[in-house]
């Protein structure tokens, strides 16, 4: 990995508060299985609101 010591102090500290938030993220618990739910990319994150070509809100 890189020197970090040449980095800004703000830089620095973001690059920490990254890596505990990939640390915690891989300690989270996988989402629950949804039956009948959409395939694919979760589309609340993507912005995908469409399901054979009509658009769908809930």
């Amino acid at each position: 990995m890189t020197d970090r010591t040449d980095l800004p102090p703000a830089a620095q500290r973001a690059l920490a508060e990254a890596q505990e938030r990939r640390k915690a993220a891989a300690l989270a618990k996988p989402l629950p299985t949804e039956y009948g739910g959409r395939d694919g990319p979760e589309p609340v994150r993507f912005g995908d609101y469409e399901k054979n070509g009509i658009a769908v809100d809930f």
